[in-house]
Parts: C-alpha cells; sequence; structure tokens
C-alpha cells in the first residue's frame, strides 16, 4: 500500500489491491483519438499570421529545479547551457506556481496548458475517482496499451509510488480536461506541426505532447523509450533502431562518479548524510555503481543520477533530426523534460554532494541539446523555455544543522483513532468514514457520503478542525470551504482554491506547516519530498531565450499558468482554449520590438 498518506486516518477503510482505472474520458475538439486516426484542423493552413516565427519551439522542464538551484551554481557552469538561457534570455526572477499541490503531472499540465488545476483538472499524483471506487493515476488508460511487448508497469520504481498505483501499462492524456500548447499549435497547423514530448516519466512526456502530440518515455521495466496505442500502432524505424541500441545497457559495468575533484565542491564534506537514502544497494557516497545490468534495480539506478538525463538527451537529440523538426517555416514543438534533479533531490536533498553534481552535469546535457538545436535548426530560429514542475525544501536533518526549523510529520503519532470515532458518534456514522488519502486531500467514505441524513458541510468542517490540530499541520480545508471560496488568507488561500477540482479533489486538503512533510512513501524513507504552498516549492525558473529575444530580468512576480500564453503570443496562434494565465508584459513588448521594420 503507499504509504504517502496519513495512514492513522484511514483505519481499516483504505482498501489494497485495487485495480486503478482511468478516470472518464474527456472528449473536447476530437481529443481523444483512436490512435492512427490524423485529423486536419479545418480551415487551418501552414502559414502563420506574421512574417517571422519560431521554427521550433523547444520546452524544456527541469522536474524539482527550484528557482535558485541555477543561480547558487551559475559561477561552475559552462557557457552553453544555464549561462546562455540567464545572460541571453528574458529571465522572470520571481515566478510561482499559483497551486496548492506541487507534484509532478500538477506543474507539468500548468506548464502545458496555462491553466490551474482547478481547470486542467491533474489536481494530483493521484486522486480518488468516486464513479469507479479506485485510485487514479494520472496518465493511466487501459484502452491503450504500451507498443513494447517487454515494458510493462515499472513494479521497481521504488521511489516513484504512484507509478506503482497504475494496474495496467496503457497510457494517455484523456484525464486532462483542456488543450495543452502543442494541441493549440495542431488546432492552428493541424499535422503540418509536428508536436513530440520526451521525459523518463510517462506523465513528464504525455502532459506536454497533449491530446494531439506523440510522447515517448523511457521504461524501467524494458529498458527502453515507449509509447502507447493511443499515439501510434507502431514504431517510425528510428524508434526501433534506438532502442535496438539497447541505450540503458551502456551503463552497466560503470558508475556515477564525480565530473570535478571533490576539493572544488560547496558540499565536498557532505558526502555522507544520515538523511540520504541508499535505494537497494545504490549507496551514499561515491562512487555509485550502476553494476553490470542484471540487477532489477538498474534502470531505476540510472535515473538517481545523470544517466536519466542522458537517456533522455540522446533520445531527444535523435527525435530532432529523425522527425525533421524545424526544418520548414511552420513551428514543430519538441518538450524535454528532465528527471534526474527530482529524483536525486527526493533521495539525497537538493542540498548534497549528489544534487551538486547533478546540477553541473545537467549544464552540460542543456548546453549539449542546445548546440544540438543551433546546428539543425539554429537557436536565432528556436523558441527556448525553461522552467519546472515543481521546487522542493531542502532535508529537514540539513536544515537543522544550519539552526532552522523542518522536521518529517508521523501521522502514525496522530492520535486520529479517537477523532475519527468522535466525528462518527456526532454524526451517526455506523461504517468507515475515510476512503483514502491521495495527497493532498482526504476522501470521505461512501458511508459517511450517502446517508441523507449527514450535513456533508459540517461533516468536512468537523473532519478538518480535528486534522487542523494534528502535529505539523498548517491548514486543513473542507471541500465546501473550496468551493465557497473561504480560504486561508494570502497566496496559499489562492493557491488552495487554484487546485480544487469538485470532481477531483477530496472532501478535506490538507497543508503541512512550511517545511515539515511526511517522508515515507512506499517503505522508502526520503530525504526531501514537495507538494505544498510553500515557496520553496512554487518559486522556479521561468526563462525565455534564443528567437532574438532581448536579454533583461524581470523582478515583479508572474505565475507559471502565463507560459503557454506567452509562447502561443510569440508563435503567433491562438493561447490554449481553458488557458487561467497570459502573456506578460515583457512578452508582448519583446514580440512588438521584433516585428517593428
Amino acid at each position: 500500500m503507499n504509504k504517502n498518506y496519513p495512514r492513522a486516518l484511514l483505519h481499516s477503510a483504505a482498501r489494497t489491491g485495487r485495480a486503478v482505472v482511468i478516470a472518464a474520458v474527456i472528449v473536447f475538439c476530437g481529443a481523444c483519438r483512436p490512435a492512427g486516426d490524423s485529423p486536419a484542423a479545418e480551415g487551418s493552413t501552414p502559414v502563420q499570421d506574421r512574417e517571422r516565427s519560431p521554427r521550433l519551439i523547444l520546452q524544456i522542464t527541469v522536474d524539482q529545479l527550484r528557482a535558485d538551484l541555477p543561480v547558487r551554481y551559475m559561477e561552475r557552469f559552462g557557457a552553453g547551457g544555464f549561462r546562455y538561457l540567464y545572460d541571453d534570455g528574458i529571465v522572470f526572477e520571481d515566478a510561482h506556481h499559483a497551486h496548492a499541490n506541487t507534484e509532478t503531472i500538477v506543474g507539468h499540465a500548468t506548464l502545458a496548458t496555462g491553466a490551474h488545476p482547478s481547470s486542467h483538472g491533474m489536481v494530483g499524483n493521484l486522486w480518488f475517482d468516486r464513479e469507479s471506487g479506485f485510485t487514479t493515476y494520472n496518465v493511466e488508460d487501459a484502452r491503450y496499451p504500451l507498443l513494447s511487448k517487454d515494458a510493462g508497469v515499472d513494479q521497481d520504481a521504488e521511489i516513484d509510488p504512484t507509478q506503482r498505483a497504475a494496474r495496467s501499462d496503457g497510457r494517455s492524456p484523456a484525464a486532462m480536461l483542456v488543450p495543452t500548447l502543442a494541441d493549440a499549435l495542431y488546432e492552428a497547423f493541424g499535422e503540418s506541426s509536428k508536436r513530440i514530448g520526451v521525459s523518463v516519466k510517462d506523465r513528464g512526456a504525455i502532459s506536454m505532447a497533449g491530446h494531439h502530440g506523440t510522447a515517448y518515455w523511457f521504461s524501467k521495466a524494458g529498458g527502453e523509450f515507449v509509447t502507447s496505442r493511443y499515439y501510434l500502432d507502431r514504431y517510425p524505424e528510428w524508434v526501433l533502431e534506438h532502442n535496438a541500441g539497447r541505450p540503458a545497457e551502456h551503463f552497466a559495468g560503470k558508475s556515477w562518479t564525480l565530473l570535478h575533484d571533490i576539493e572544488t565542491y560547496d558540499f565536498a564534506d557532505a558526502d555522507d548524510q544520515p538523511w540520504e537514502t541508499d535505494v537497494a544497494g545504490f549507496g551514499r557516497t561515491f562512487p555509485h555503481s550502476f553494476g553490470d545490468g542484471t540487477s532489477r534495480y538498474f534502470t531505476t539506478w540510472l535515473t538517481l543520477s545523470p544517466a536519466g538525463d542522458r537517456l533522455v538527451l540522446d533520445f531527444a537529440k535523435r527525435a530532432l533530426v529523425e522527425e525533421q523538426l524545424g526544418v520548414d517555416d511552420v513551428t514543430d514543438y519538441l518538450s524535454v523534460s528532465f528527471s534526474s534533479t527530482d529524483y536525486v533531490g527526493h533521495v539525497f536533498g537538493p542540498s548534497s554532494l549528489e544534487a551538486e553534481d547533478n546540477m553541473l552535469a545537467l549544464d552540460q546535457t542543456i548546453a549539449e541539446l542546445l548546440a544540438h538545436v543551433d546546428a539543425t535548426v539554429g537557436l536565432d530560429n528556436t523558441l527556448i523555455v525553461l522552467s519546472a514542475d515543481h521546487g522542493a525544501p531542502d532535508a529537514p536533518g540539513y536544515r537543522q544543522a544550519q539552526g532552522l526549523p523542518g522536521g518529517y510529520v508521523d501521522p502514525e503519532q496522530w492520535d486520529s483513532a479517537a477523532a475519527i470515532d468522535r466525528i462518527k458518534s456526532t454524526f451517526g456514522i455506523d461504517g468507515e468514514l475515510v476512503e483514502t488519502y491521495a495527497h493532498p486531500y482526504v476522501y470521505f467514505s461512501d458511508d459517511a457520503r450517502a446517508d441523507p441524513d449527514i450535513d456533508a458541510a459540517a461533516l468536512e468542517a468537523a473532519v478538518a478542525a480535528e486534522i487542523e490540530q494534528f502535529e505539523g499541520v498548517a491548514h486543513a480545508v473542507s471541500s465546501a470551504a473550496m468551493r465557497n471560496g473561504e480560504m486561508p488568507e494570502g497566496e496559499v488561500g489562492m493557491r488552495i482554491a487554484n487546485n480544487f477540482h469538485p470532481d477531483r479533489s477530496g472532501d478535506v486538503m490538507i497543508v503541512f506547516e512550511p517545511h515539515f512533510f511526511i517522508n515515507d512513501f512506499d517503505g522508502l524513507t526520503v530525504a526531501s519530498t514537495h507538494g505544498s504552498p510553500w515557496t520553496y516549492d512554487t518559486h522556479v525558473p521561468m526563462v525565455f531565450a534564443g528567437f532574438g529575444l532581448p536579454g533583461r530580468s524581470v523582478e515583479r512576480t508572474v505565475h507559471t499558468v502565463d507560459i503557454a500564453p506567452a509562447i502561443a503570443v510569440l508563435a503567433g496562434i491562438e493561447s490554449p482554449a481553458g488557458a487561467d494565465g497570459s502573456a506578460p508584459a515583457e512578452i508582448l513588448n519583446a514580440r512588438m520590438t521584433e516585428e517593428q521594420p
């Protein structure tokens, strides 16, 4: 059972072994197409509405890249990666996600659509689907199995228990309720515009490719890049050739070693911190051996290191060439989501020797990607956008060593049994009160919800009041309060509201105190995790570069829902339908300046 929940709240209500099914199919503009369909956007032509458009949009998303991390190591970076983006691009210094549950799918979907979770519907990596009675993994769709025979559900993804909530290998974007930027390109140009998303994570690729792109992700089970029958009936020959080269096996017999002499690192004396996690023998100190390739954890270990990003880089570079992205005047789209920063941050913490070396390696990876794009398309012809799906807190042990507050929340210590008994007695509930907890929501059981004599709003308020008394809880907000706009004051309340979707969010939302979180992931104790509305989780990079954009720094606050509309403005197309954000004035001004003779 997934232990990323307050287990004491669940009592015997938690049900294990349930099959997970996809949420009801959302259909808009023929979004959920059968594999093989190639509908054209009616009345569209491959001619954009201004003289100069980017031939390629390259959207780079770094999983768990807190905004301060590139700045922390900027002096150590080379010339072509982060330095190029920050020196030559439009850098929004105070960009934030405006939603409360800063998890992978939530952030990626927001970057892709320009919409809040309240609109795009991806309220968490998991949510409880009341219609089916099952917990839902965000991009699972049993109707569309993987094309690869040897790539099934990645049961060995120890640091990614949400993946194990999925009961089939089928995947699609059907649960996303609004179109993405890639979909907006399709609506403008049909198949004349090519749209591809690549990531280690399925949700990192699928969310960005949208309903009318093609997503490829790395299967730990098969050690290759895969897609599902939602997108294709068969793999292109170049994908078959790439996988036939067994890219993961190139790391067999090798280790993750430091790029430079250890004396040059800020965390040189912190290679073995007590809060770090040894995942199945990968170790807490350098070098981290990948073994001979025969371990069931081999591909998992690759993703816990810069090797995971290298796998994505090599596949993305090949996709760029083989799919001929950016070769004509119709704008193409390539999303590259790098995930190693997230895995390394979870296992070792953002302030660790491993995280530091991974950042230096990531800089080289981005530099190589940009050099490849420059050689094939040209940076002046490419609009580059860098952001992140979320940030992360430092490990509580690291903060405590700095004399700062921080700690782990342990629901096992909560006296929830007494609280549940009191509430059940007050409201006359004979059965179970709580069905499950899928972060950050508590979902009531049908026993509690179906009784017509129970005032649902009063029950939610009572449970929220009890939870708010538990140690480590800052806020517990009922669904009724969220519907009525009765939120905590300030930014946190706004982020809670933006995360609420009436059909998917639970009955009570829990917000832990700043720098406090549950660190038990299905038996794996992690150094750090994310998923809060606090600044360390919401503050992410937001950089627009290439395409002749003038370099400048913008210090005012903006939000990540503004990214997709800004890209649309620069591409000369309509913003994705459903977008809640708008292009910042600095982007509009840059477009106007570029268009002047």
